[in-house]
């Protein structure tokens, strides 16, 4: 193990060979160091171990996204962004301590030999597991596999009497980075993206001309929440929007020369007007596209300043089947911005700086936004656009600090509303999918009334979640005058609760029966960020912004 220090330094090839004399000297001391713990020190060391600590403390100390990854891990972690991994292709739940198939994965294994969702799994092999306090990780054991392996397993039906036994062959599952993609209005589409992977693009291009065929003019692609992924894919579906061989984004670092990428193809979507939603947890890939969108006033960017990652990194492979994920470059949007926040105060600081956003209220209000003039740039058609941390939205949208009553908040936290969706749609499939043929006509026509509420209600006192009652622990007894106030409180929270409530289980309806495109498309009016783009989409907000949505 101790060679794997030297392999981080000397696997980096000609780059840093000018440095190697002194290097050589570094390290002959460390590996004298490490000689002398294994054999001298006064208690039994575990130097592997004791290497690997080291050399996460060395790549932390360089910045926040150098990482090393353990042989071990290193599958599991590439797996988002490749794309795929080997299993049996179902979405599953942990209800009442049994395996729930919420979903299967649309042409996965499960899905072509007639796995449905609501089906329940009793039976692995020659295990049971219904009823043993089975946990995500046991069912991931289970059921992931190599690709041709076989498991069996023994499922129970509703209104079907006996188990039905199937043999699953585990294959290749594609993982989707599209959440979403629906017709917002008549002409108005949207897209969501949760992450940038080898197949972003063309579940990004074959999404766009679906909802061509419906109709759609004007796009909305929302990165809320989207943490980055491949610069190739960013790059790949900023040539989707932007055209004539324009400059997308540029990397640079001190062993790597400038790299320039640009708008290379025809794009499926250069003509229309088009939005993209970020927030604070919108990063790296996300801002590589967010970023090109501004700089060449392709569209507008709403919501709020996004994390602030421009930091390029690239794998190198270790002896031992582990890698390192070093740092080698900033990338730079077309105007020349650099899009990193610091992170001179440390890792953890650098971390946590998203948090600190909502305490000096820049969540809230853009006026609390404060950047210095020396990070002013200007897009292609002089507007001003800031460098310095995060792409800055030209139009901003609050968080919403509404607070919660805390019976809606154990609702979600604890999965009861998940829970009662899930026995609602096993009680009623059929006779929701009678009433309404599509997700559509669901999302526009089924309601959540007051008697499904009520029966919510009635499913969480029985999980012990009383509706209203204020909960107190032994050390923090409150007066009754004080309790009786809290507890009109809390109603008053849960009457205006209820709307959001009815939207959050109808949403959850949705996506059990059909997919999660049904889910953000309930779930639509509490999505301030995009009921803003359709706002801008339908005044003049483009027009007085000179934003040329007809000329890319």
């Amino acid at each position: 193990m101790i060679r794997i220090i030297a392999s981080i330094v000397f696997g980096f090839s000609t780059i840093v060979a000018v440095a190697q004399s002194d290097l050589s000297k570094s390290l002959e001391n460390f590996n004298t160091l490490m000689y002398h713990i294994d054999r001298l020190y006064v208690d039994s060391v575990d130097t592997d171990d004791v290497i690997e600590k080291a050399m996460v403390k060395v790549l932390e100390d360089l910045d926040p996204h150098s990482v090393y990854i353990p042989a071990k891990e290193l599958k599991k972690m590439e797996e988002p962004l490749v794309g795929n991994f080997e299993g049996v292709g179902i979405q599953f739940n942990i209800l009442r301590d049994t395996i729930f198939v919420v979903a299967t994965i649309a042409g996965g294994p499960s899905e072509k030999i007639g796995i449905k969702a609501g089906d329940k799994i009793i039976i692995v092999g020659n295990d049971t597991v219904a009823g043993i306090g089975i946990q995500n990780s046991d069912v991931m054991k289970y059921l992931r596999g190599d690709k041709g392996t076989v498991v069996q397993v023994g499922i129970k039906r509703k209104d079907v009497n006996e188990l039905l036994q199937f043999n699953i062959t585990r294959d290749k599952i594609p993982l989707y980075s599209l959440d979403a993609s629906y017709m917002a209005t008549p002409d108005i589409g949207y897209i969501k993206l949760n992450r940038f992977s080898s197949t972003t693009v063309q579940e990004f291009t074959d999404a766009v001309e679906d909802l061509k065929k419906q109709g759609m003019k004007n796009l909305v692609l929302d990165l809320q929440g989207n943490g980055g992924g491949y610069l190739s894919a960013a790059v790949g579906l900023a040539d989707e929007l932007l055209s004539n061989d324009k400059l997308l984004v540029y990397t640079e670092g001190r062993y790597y020369p400038k790299e320039t990428y640009n708008a290379k193809n025809k794009g499926c979507f250069e003509h229309g007007k088009l939005a993209v939603l970020v927030d604070e947890s919108s990063a790296s890939a996300s801002e590589i596209v967010s970023g090109a969108i501004q700089d060449w006033d392709r569209g507008l960017i709403i919501g709020r300043r996004s994390f602030g990652k421009g930091l390029v990194q690239r794998p190198f492979p270790l002896p031992d089947g582990g890698a390192v994920r070093l740092t080698v470059s900033r990338y730079y949007t077309p105007s020349g911005r650099s899009i990193q926040k610091s992170y001179a105060s440390g890792v953890e600081d650098y971390r946590l700086e998203k948090y600190e956003r909502f305490a000096n209220g820049e969540l809230v209000n853009a006026d609390s936004i404060s950047i210095p003039d020396s990070l002013k740039y200007y897009t292609s058609t002089k507007r001003t656009v800031y460098g310095g941390g995060g792409i800055l939205p030209d139009v901003f949208v609050p968080l919403d600090t509404n607070r919660r009553s805390e019976y809606f908040t154990q609702l979600i936290r604890k999965g009861i509303i998940y829970q009662f969706g899930i026995n609602y749609v096993d009680d009623n499939r059929k006779k929701i999918t009678k009433a309404h043929k599509t997700a559509n006509d669901f999302v526009a026509n089924f309601e959540v009334d007051d008697k499904l509420l009520a029966d919510l209600d009635e499913f969480a006192a029985k999980e012990g979640l009383k509706k209203g009652i204020i909960n107190q622990d032994g050390k923090n007894k409150i007066d009754g005058a004080t309790l009786v106030k809290k507890q009109q409180e809390e109603n008053e929270k849960i009457s205006a609760d209820k709307e959001v409530m009815a939207l959050r289980l109808k949403a959850l309806i949705a996506r059990n029966i059909w997919d999660s495109s049904a889910f953000y498309e309930a779930i639509a009016p509490l999505n301030e960020s995009l009921q803003k783009a359709i706002e801008v989409m339908s005044d003049n907000t483009f027009e007085k912004m000179k934003l040329a949505e007809n000329a890319y």
